[in-house]
């Protein structure tokens, strides 16, 4: 019991060099009544554990149907990392739509090849889709890309914009060929405002106006893009780390050791602003969305097929084949496997 309480603990804290919060004093009861574990400084509202983890789901479940997100008859691939966000969606896409007989889910996990990293966020990754259930498949770099990160980056310096490049090229690719219909991503509320603030200093307006709930890539699914969803976008990183605590689901805390650039500042400085001003993370996302339809508005180059690979691109050449020259052609990519420890997939969730 000690060891659970002092992982509730943890939970709470931010990331290592993360402003940490100033002290509080002692939470009031939960409005019904029982112990407090949590305080959402914003709302001014303690919540017991029950409660927390009730009104966590209810505003997933709120995002989803405000935005249709999920919809009759969707195979939704679940960007799977291992990690807490990734973790925390799949229980929840699990625990909301399970007992669904149109709606199936599969597990998409990428494997750059980060040594002492990946290997662990993908056991625990596997260990999840064994308990869930859930179809289980998994990507690496060195096969669709020809490289493992770890070698790429022998002769490169932006480790985050090649990482980043292959990731979201090989889930595209694999969400399409499992038949999937929507890729579910576990972008929360502080990558949302992260992301808003380093689009907008970059002055990056075209990629800001890709940004949304529902990706605006959703648009041109028909052109090879498979409609990229955020169901975890208002949640935000400390409270899914305590969902995941409290639900017992299996993830890895392991930090990527290529983490750099702008965005660890972007994230201290948004933690400290949210230390001082509760709420200042939901202002920016909120204020963002109110932008988005005049940034979606902006002309853009048309999407054709990429001439290396045939994948989507708004240039002749696409992003992922200009930074990953050894990538294999389009009819050539190995084939995702799948995990076999995932174990057999329950009936609702296997392939219609």
């Amino acid at each position: 019991m000690a060891s659970k309480r002092s992982a509730i603990r943890r939970a709470a804290r931010p990331p290592a060099g993360a402003a940490v919060p100033r002290n509080q004093d002692a939470p009031s009861p939960c409005a019904c009544g029982k112990p407090a574990i949590y305080v959402r400084r914003h709302e001014g509202r303690a919540y017991c554990r029950s409660c927390f983890c009730e009104s966590l789901e209810a505003k997933v479940r709120k995002t989803i149907l405000k935005h249709r997100l999920v919809e009759k008859g969707d195979r939704i691939a679940v960007g799977l990392s291992g990690g807490k966000d990734s973790s925390s969606l799949l229980f929840l896409l699990h625990r909301f739509f399970a007992k669904r007989p149109d709606i199936s889910l599969v597990a998409i996990s990428v494997d750059e090849g980060i040594a002492g990293y990946r290997s662990q966020t993908l056991e625990k990754a596997k260990a999840l889709c064994r308990q869930l259930g859930v179809e289980h498949q998994i990507v690496s770099f060195r096969q669709g890309l020809g490289k493992t990160l770890d070698h790429r980056l022998r002769d490169a310096k932006d480790s985050c914009t090649y990482c980043g490049v292959g990731r979201r090229y090989l889930l595209n690719q694999a969400a399409r060929e499992a038949k999937a219909s929507k890729l579910a991503v576990g972008h929360n509320l502080d990558d949302e405002a992260q992301s808003v603030l380093m689009n907008f200093f970059r002055g990056d307006l075209l990629r800001a106006g890709r940004m949304g709930t529902l990706a605006a890539d959703a648009a041109q699914g028909g052109q090879g893009f498979v409609p990229r969803i955020k169901p975890l976008r208002f949640i935000p990183e400390r409270e899914l780390t305590l969902y995941a605590v409290l639900k017992g689901i299996p993830y890895s805390d392991a930090e990527c050791h290529y983490i750099r650039g702008l965005r660890p500042l972007v994230r201290d400085f948004l933690y400290d602003l949210e230390n001082r001003y509760p709420g200042t993370r939901y202002a920016v996302v909120e204020s963002f969305d109110k932008l988005k339809p005049a940034l979606r508005a902006l002309p853009r180059q048309p999407l054709r097929a990429c001439s290396r690979c045939g994948e989507p691109s708004s240039q002749e050449v696409c992003k992922a084949c200009e930074l990953w020259p050894g990538k294999r052609a389009r009819n050539r990519t190995v084939p995702a496997r799948r995990s076999r420890d995932s174990g057999q997939v329950k009936k609702q969730q296997r392939t219609r």
